[in-house]
């Protein structure tokens, strides 16, 4: 009976999206992020010894190298063209109905391609955002039992952020129709507004825009804006994991307070991408705005 009650709720779930095309399936987080690289065996030392992360095995056609958090995953193939001043591939955003999610999209306006599958038993397709972004959406298959390393600093990627220069025409991809809503913004001047995240709809985890930059960014700027972020509950205990697997403070590689109030510590790929560590929650009132949404968790 119990088994009966799934299916007639899927069953009534699928019925409900079919009869009304405009009602937006769950968009539920990140699922993953994916990168280029020209030195893998820098990638391996940062994410597998630094990171503590552990590895697993590419499932996009390409891929080489990828590495777990949680139940998510960063992934990088090689570089086509060294000298390409981005290094992000795409990001990809999990929902709970593609087929529901394709078709609403289309409805909406979107160019959408066929929907493909993966060998992890995903299905998925990517859209270009108004910024020629990849984005990804990804219905997850069964359920994968990902590895993980007692010892990584973070099991959650709470945000990914990326360069925008048409806010506007974003705002209306992302916020009008994928129904994304603010979480924060600030800027380096209490009164400017050069970071602004998004949480997904139905969800913590975060998109943020990288507003007022160069339109010709070079490959070190572009690995600043271009990032991922993995949260961690307590900065200095992320901090000590770190010192534990060799790492030390340096440069731009140290524990700051951000705007948002929240603890930052930024390392950095052989490609100069970045991977900021963020407290879950701030333990200072922010600048230049309030959160407006709830904190992301472990």
């Amino acid at each position: 009976m119990k088994k009966l009650g799934v299916v007639l709720a899927f069953s009534l779930q699928i019925c409900g999206y079919a009869q009304n095309p405009n009602a937006r399936p769950h968009i539920l987080g990140i699922d993953h992020v994916a990168f280029y690289t020209t030195a893998p065996d820098g990638v391996k030392k940062l994410y597998g010894e630094v990171l503590g992360l552990a590895s697993a095995e590419p499932v996009e056609p390409g891929g080489t190298l990828r590495y777990t958090v949680g139940k998510q995953w960063i992934g990088y193939s090689p570089a086509s063209d060294p000298k390409s001043a981005d290094r992000m591939d795409h990001v990809a955003l999990t929902t709970d109905n593609i087929v529901a999610l394709r078709k609403y999209l289309t409805a909406q306006g979107i160019k959408v391609p066929q929907i493909q599958g993966r060998g992890d038993h995903s299905l998925f397709f990517v859209v270009d955002d108004p910024d020629g972004h990849k984005i990804e959406f990804v219905e997850r298959g069964k359920a994968e039992t990902a590895p993980q390393v007692a010892s990584a600093v973070s099991r959650h990627m709470i945000h990914a952020g990326f360069l925008v220069y048409h806010r506007e025409a974003a705002d209306h991809f992302y916020r009008d129709i994928l129904g994304f809503r603010p979480y924060w913004h600030g800027g380096m001047k209490d009164n400017e507004t050069d970071w602004l995240a998004l949480q997904v709809p139905d969800g913590t985890d975060w998109i943020e825009y990288m507003l007022n930059q160069p339109e010709h960014a070079n490959l070190q700027l572009t690995g600043v804006m271009n990032h991922i972020s993995l949260g961690v509950a307590e900065m200095k205990q992320a901090q000590a994991i770190l010192e534990s697997h060799g790492w030390k403070p340096h440069g731009d590689e140290k524990a700051r307070l951000g705007k948002d109030g929240k603890w930052q510590l930024n390392v950095y790929d052989p490609d100069l991408v970045r991977v900021e560590l963020m407290d879950f929650k701030p333990v200072q009132k922010p600048c230049c705005s309030d959160f407006t949404g709830p904190h992301p968790s472990e």
